[in-house]
């Protein structure tokens, strides 16, 4: 395992280990979190630990054409219950999916540090965030890196049942809008690949970031 000090360089990704680990060290400047996404790299630690920096092989995506929705979700979004928008707080997204409980997982790895980052990341337009309405309340959303092209997932959260789905969904349609060629969701779970993710290769994926 290779150790980040103040300069700024990750090892090539292929000298992550078996379970993705990269690296160990450094620190959350936008400089190197922005080097790190382009790279195909990510952080992702327990409060109270080093930084790890992932990149695990092989990468859970969505390829935009392959979107899967239920019938039983167009019915909800075809009811126009919820209200979609795009970057309007994103620091409300980050704090709600920092407090979220979700199934399997004692705490969050979304610490104090890694909110003031990406909230800097924001303002510098290379975090972004979806939040999902319902009679005016934040009842959902998610947040991510914006490379251009490719879209890099962090979290979502909901409040309501399917809110997270339509975040996503919402985000989908919008990057194939703007012909993005894919959307980075980084690791495996059943929930994402209901919605059409599946996991590829880390050397395609790499492929797609090369391309920038």
């Amino acid at each position: 395992m290779y150790y980040v000090f103040k300069d700024l360089f990750f090892p090539p990704v292929s000298e992550a280990d078996e379970d993705g680990i990269l690296a160990i060290g450094g620190d959350l400047s936008s400089e190197r979190l922005e080097m790190a996404y382009k790279s195909g790299i990510f952080p992702w630690f327990n409060e109270g630990e080093p930084i790890l920096w992932w990149s695990p092989d092989p990468r859970m995506v969505l390829f935009l054409d392959e979107l899967i929705i239920s019938k039983s979700m167009r019915n909800i979004l075809n009811r126009n219950q919820f209200k979609v928008t795009f970057n309007q707080n994103f620091e409300a997204v980050i704090l709600n999916c920092q407090k979220i409980k979700r199934e399997g997982q004692n705490g969050t790895w979304i610490s104090k540090e890694m909110i003031e980052a990406y909230c800097k990341l924001n303002t510098e337009g290379i975090a972004k965030s979806v939040e999902v309405w319902q009679d005016e309340v934040l009842v959902g959303g998610l947040y991510g890196i914006d490379l251009e092209d490719v879209f890099c997932g962090e979290s979502m959260f909901s409040m309501v049942p399917n809110a997270s789905k339509v975040a996503f969904i919402a985000l989908v349609n919008y990057l194939k809008e703007k012909n993005y060629k894919l959307l980075d969701c980084q690791v495996y779970n059943p929930h994402l690949e209901s919605l059409g993710c599946r996991e590829i290769d880390r050397n395609e994926f790499m492929s797609f970031l090369k391309n920038n």
